[in-house]
Formats: C-alpha cells, structure tokens, sequence
C-alpha cells in the first residue's frame, strides 16, 4: 500500500469588495452567483473528511476488524453528537465543526453527510478483497473530494448531461481517481475503469449517499477488472 501523506488546501484568492470578502477567481453556484470564503471553507472542511477516509484502507492492511470497529465507532460516536446538536445540546469542538461544514441545505437539519462517508467505507471494506475496497474508498476520497474543490472553486461550464455538475469537477474527479487507482494498482485499465464510473456516479444527484454508491460501485467495477 502507499504511504498517503498530509493535504495542504491554501485560500489566498480573496479580496475585499464593498465591506464583503469573496474569491477572485470566477467561483459560481449553478445558478450563477458568486462562491463566498466562508462557502468555500465551509466545502473544505467537508473534503477534509472525505481525505482523512483514505487511511482506512491502510488501518485495513494492518488489522481489517479494528478498521471496521474503528469506523463504527466514528459513526455512532458523531451520529450521538449530532443527535444532541440538533436538539439544541452544543457539543465542544464537534457542534461548531458541523456547523461551519454544513451545507446550506443542511440548515436547520441533522448533518448526514459524515454517517454516509463512514457507512461507505464500511461495506466497501467488508464486501471487497483489500485491492478494490482500497480502489473504492480512494476514488471516494479523493476523486471526490477533489471534485466538489474543483466545482465549487472553479466549476463554470455545466452542461445539462451532467445533471447540475460541472465539467471542472467531474475532470478533478477523473483525474484524481485515476491516479490515484493507478497508485494501488499499477494498472492502467482498471485505473481508466474506476475514473470512469466514480465519475459517472459523481455526477448523480444522490447528494449525501454518493457516500456510499460511489465506492461501492467503484468496488464493483475495480474486482471485475481484476479479473479480466
């Protein structure tokens, strides 16, 4: 396995206009508005999450039950924390992580996206040899990850096929699932293969549950490929 070192994600594009600090770069919504820092902080914090599953695989490696009762743990440990979050309990350091990585979507509602994140990684462990789980959990992490950055930072071309997704993205999500398949399995076509359906599965409207779609269908493809 690889040796996975730390991700460095640096904000020095913003500017100050009339009383307000926003990017400048040309960072857009779907809809055409501007991306604000805090917006964009708020998508990295999230995408911090969605690296850090990438150790999973590794904790797999040494003792594949510990990684799965470790990752078990998580879930339930957050799911509680936010239980009493959204009841009006602030929890120290997790409530005020929550909420500044929360989407506006996610206003007001229980933060579903790290249960899916830690349940994906989970059934792609338990059902796959360690080769396609690792595959799946990457492509997961940093295909991605990379791609709502890429998106929401630089993401303006969004054709209709790709359901409300940008063409910035879904190339980050290419790119970095491929290399980083390519890593594990020193195979150029089944590193094609899983870039090819994580980003399919990327450009789906599943919102948070692409958690789980995304490397159990990387998974899939990545085993049969094996096989070939």
């Amino acid at each position: 396995m690889p040796t996975w070192h730390g991700f460095c994600y640096i904000f020095d594009m913003e500017k100050v206009f009339s009383g307000k600090a926003i990017f400048s770069l040309p960072a857009t919504h779907a809809d055409g508005q501007t991306i604000t820092l805090a917006e964009a902080k708020s998508e990295a914090i999230r995408k911090t999450l969605h690296f850090l599953i990438a150790l999973s695989p590794g904790m797999a490696a040494i003792n594949l039950s510990l990684a799965v009762v470790s990752l078990f743990i998580g879930v339930f440990a957050y799911t509680f924390m936010e239980l009493l979050r959204f009841s009006g309990v602030k929890v120290p350091v997790i409530s005020s992580i929550t909420r500044m990585a929360s989407r506006e979507r996610d206003k007001g509602r229980f933060v579903f996206g790290p249960v899916t994140l830690g349940i994906g990684a989970i059934l792609t462990l338990m059902l796959f040899p360690l080769p396609a789980a690792s595959a799946g959990i990457f492509a997961l992490a940093f295909g991605d990850g990379f791609a709502s950055l890429a998106g929401r930072l630089f993401g303006r071309i969004r054709p209709s096929f790709l359901l409300g997704k940008s063409v910035e993205g879904s190339a980050a999500c290419f790119v970095a699932t491929g290399l980083s398949v390519y890593l594990i399995s020193q195979n150029h076509m089944v590193a094609l293969i899983a870039a090819f359906v994580a980003t399919a599965v990327e450009a789906l409207p599943l919102e948070d549950y692409d958690n789980i779609v995304l490397p159990l269908a990387v998974g899939v493809a990545v085993q049969w490929a094996f096989l070939l």
